[in-house]
């Protein structure tokens, strides 16, 4: 073992108190597990305790740190980053990489870790060399399973085919032989295989010996040639097995661990692909099974079996059924002619299925990126919701995905959730705590005890965070704006993790964006990593991805102008400035500005105000990507004509002629008689960290601006956005048309995005005035002049002006 002595450096972070450095990595061996496997089942790492100077034990052969960051997807409803679809490749998490050194001399405060040298090993052929690699990593895995980590514990996406003895003859099975042989069998079994003309009995029994010696005895397996003299004569003779025979040895080549891209394998798939259309169902859903455990990509393969299976789905059992999901899920392809069967054959099983299979199928619709219908996902989601207590953690993490997708609103299951779910999550890896998190942010449903739950646990089990898995904690927090009661251990620890986990960014630019933009949502500013974000570099990476990220891009460089004054880093060009701004804008012409409430709104404003330019319909903030109303007022009331671009109208004021009475305001109101001030009803929802902030904005005490004040942070605002200065006197008015999606489901409480917003007016000088969609979309079908009466009421409010 070799000692190093490990010092780091504090990041600078607004609002983030200072944190220690990670103790210690624990290694583990490589793999050549699936891109896919890797994302829901990911490495362990051990993490020990925190000091400033670490003095850290190295393995100096094998130590090596896996990681696999994913990219955030988008939903149905356009804004996808929710959906947990794609996976990236699996990267070495080396320092010596070149992708982490150019990280790390980029960003002196991200981890810094001295590797032991390389171990050096004899050449080998590349097919043994593949071979022994791969042994080697199921053989660690192996071991790893009897040293259970409960923060970071893998999860068996095949659970459920121990629920009914028929997967037996569907799945293969990968646990140690019941009757293993002696290790020195070996030497007899392979003896005079490079001389003998063996038939393909002999061969299979061979194949089959071999697959159950001890594991140690197989790992040599991969530096004999006599077992590649083997695999060359079952090459050679492949057309000469049967069927049975095949499949035999294709099971062997599983427990052997055999390479995915072994020349054995190829003229397998080959022959299996020709036979397809003569062998049974059973037969090919185990076929299939045992190249997902190989972790070969047969594409061609299953082609045939999704069309075998059309052809006959009245044939299919329920566990070929379950199986056959589990199979569309781990191939990543959604055949869209049998969805239509899948659904109905769901409906009809629907009481059958144990829980596990219930989770194993929506599991697979998830990761085929299968859509269903609301009415079976609904169906799904009522069984769950009465048997939740009975149901895996592992099983109803899978479901909820499915329902995250979907975008299904099922109250009882949330519900029911919020009161199973607490308890275990201190018993949860942490990629079912983030899906657990991302599930209440998609759905936009706030549930504190959740929450609260997850961020008391997430501390301790930070390390084991993904980049994927830190970014998507802090959008979730943001997105719903909710610091719990251990914020500041909470939110330093998920930016200390992405500090340690920076050179991943390079690859997955998406990520990054994602945690600064839900820090930024609750007034978070990490300083270096925002300069980092912001670099040339990195955000021609943005531009490259594969990803929409040109918004989340411009809200988090328009935002940091505006709320860190003292910010003197890296920050986004004027031209990209000027085409983000075009690009929201135009969108905005399309799909906002013509929304009907908005429209019916400013034609009353206009209509009470005395013509178009006393009100304009824009974009105050072009990066918060939604309209404001904007008025404005003198001291003593008047309107201010200001928008002069708008088509001349009449400028003398019109009377509006309708008595604001009590009974009027109990009507708009909630039925109340005695309805509060635009000011209050805007407090109502307001969090105390809104209420906190807003207590150092320039308002007066009142909601008004004082006269000839400004902000403290007045910085450029972007083109877009209105550049006269506030004059002497006047008081800008925002009114917010919101909507349901503005807020978390079924609340009075803002998303973190549309916090944000509002901040930031306050910060350049304006009044927000809500019309919020509980008073307003109701007067929609109402008379004009009750319309009329409600905006006056709104505009024109008393609170709104400073105090004489």
């Amino acid at each position: 073992m070799a000692t190093v002595l490990m010092c780091r450096r504090f990041p600078r972070l607004s609002r983030v108190a200072a944190f220690s450095t990670t103790a210690k990595r624990e290694a583990e061996r490589g793999s050549g597990k699936s891109q896919r496997e890797k994302e829901d089942n990911p490495g362990t790492v051990n993490t020990g305790a925190e000091s400033t100077v670490t003095i850290q034990l190295l393995s100096p052969v094998d130590y090596r740190v896996l990681y696999n960051p994913s990219a955030y997807a988008r939903g149905r409803a356009g804004s996808q980053q929710h959906v947990d679809r794609d996976s990236g490749q699996a990267l070495g998490d080396a320092v010596t990489s070149a992708g982490a050194a150019q990280a790390l001399q980029a960003f002196p405060a991200a981890s810094s870790q001295t590797l032991p040298p390389t171990r050096s090993t004899p050449p080998k052929s590349r097919s043994n060399s593949l071979l022994q690699h791969t042994i080697l990593a199921t053989l660690s895995k192996e071991g790893e399973k009897e040293k259970w980590e409960v923060h970071d514990s893998k999860e068996d996406p095949r659970v459920f085919q121990k629920g009914r003895p028929e997967y037996s003859s569907l799945s293969c099975d990968r646990s140690e032989p019941a009757e293993p042989l002696p290790a020195e069998e070996g030497d007899s079994i392979l003896g005079g295989v490079a001389t003998c003309r063996d038939g393909p009995g002999a061969l299979v029994d061979r194949f089959r010996g071999l697959s159950r010696l001890p594991a140690e005895r197989r790992v040599a397996l991969a530096s004999e040639p006599a077992f590649d003299d083997l695999c060359h004569h079952a090459v050679g003779t492949i057309g000469l097995f049967s069927t049975p025979d095949l499949i035999h040895i294709l099971k062997a080549c599983v427990r052997l661990a055999v390479p995915p891209a072994h020349p054995l394998l190829d003229a397998c798939e080959a022959e299996f692909c020709r036979r397809a259309w003569d062998m049974q169902l059973e037969q090919l859903l185990l076929v299939a099974d045992c190249w997902r455990c190989l972790e070969r990509a047969v594409p061609s393969y299953l082609g045939i079996l999704f069309s075998f299976a059309n052809l006959h789905w009245k044939e299919l059992t329920l566990p070929q059924f379950v199986q056959l999901v589990y199979i569309i899920g781990e191939g990543r392809r959604s055949p869209a002619d049998l969805m239509p069967k899948v659904e109905s054959t769901i409906l009809k099983h629907l009481d059958s299925f144990t829980l596990e299979e219930l989770g194993a199928i929506c599991l697979g619709l998830f990761k085929s990126l299968s859509g269903i219908s609301d009415h079976v996902m609904r169906r799904i989601a009522d069984r769950v919701s009465l048997q939740m207590e009975d149901m895996s953690t592992y099983a109803l993490v899978n479901v909820l995905k499915m329902l995250r997708y979907t975008r299904m609103d099922h109250l009882p299951l949330l519900k029911e959730l919020g009161k199973v779910i607490p308890e275990r999550i201190p018993t949860m890896n942490i990629q079912g705590i983030m899906h657990i998190t991302l599930t209440y942010s998609s759905l936009h449903y706030f549930d504190e005890g959740v929450l609260a739950a997850v961020a008391a646990s997430l501390p301790s089990k930070v390390s084991y965070c993904r980049s994927k898995d830190a970014a998507k904690f802090l959008w979730s927090f943001g997105c719903l704006d909710y610091e719990p009661p251990n914020e500041e251990e909470f939110y330093s620890s998920l930016v200390k993790q992405i500090h340690r986990k920076l050179h991943e960014f390079r690859k997955f630019p998406e990520h990054l964006l994602t945690a600064l933009l839900g820090l930024a949502f609750v007034e978070r500013f990490p300083e270096e990593l925002i300069d980092y974000a912001l670099r040339e570099e990195f955000v021609q990476k943005t531009r490259d991805s594969k990803y929409e990220l040109n918004k989340d891009l411009f809200t988090l460089g328009k935002s940091v102008e505006i709320e860190c004054p003292t910010y003197r880093g890296s920050r986004l060009p004027p031209h990209l400035c000027q085409e983000f701004t075009e690009m929201v804008l135009n969108f905005a012409e399309q799909e906002i500005y013509v929304r009907p409430e908005i429209v019916e709104a400013t034609s009353l404003l206009e209509s009470m105000l005395g013509g178009p330019e006393y009100v304009r319909n824009h974009m105050i903030l072009p990066h918060t990507r939604s309209s404001d109303l904007e008025v404005r007022l003198a001291t003593d009331g008047r309107p201010i004509p200001f928008n002069f671009g708008a088509p001349v109208a009449a400028k003398k004021l019109e009377e509006i002629g309708v008595s604001l009475t009590d009974d009027l305001m109990a009507q708009l109101v909630k039925g109340r008689a005695h309805s509060p001030s635009p000011v209050e009803v805007e407090s109502e929802a307001r969090t105390p960290r809104q209420q906190k902030g807003d207590e150092a904005a320039t308002l007066c005490s009142s909601g008004g601006l004082a006269a000839g004040a400004k902000s403290q942070a007045q910085p450029k605002l972007g083109p877009g956005a209105s550049s006269s200065l506030l004059q002497p006197r006047e008081v800008r008015l925002a009114l917010q048309v919101s909507n349901r999606n503005h807020y978390c489901y079924g609340s009075k409480r803002l998303l973190g995005l549309h916090c944000l917003k509002r901040r930031q007016l306050r910060r350049l000088g304006y009044v927000v005035v809500e019309l919020p969609f509980w008073e307003w979309f109701p007067l929609l079908r109402r008379m004009r002049s009750e319309k009329l009466s409600y905006l006056h009421y709104k505009v024109f409010d008393p609170a709104l002006l400073p105090r004489a």
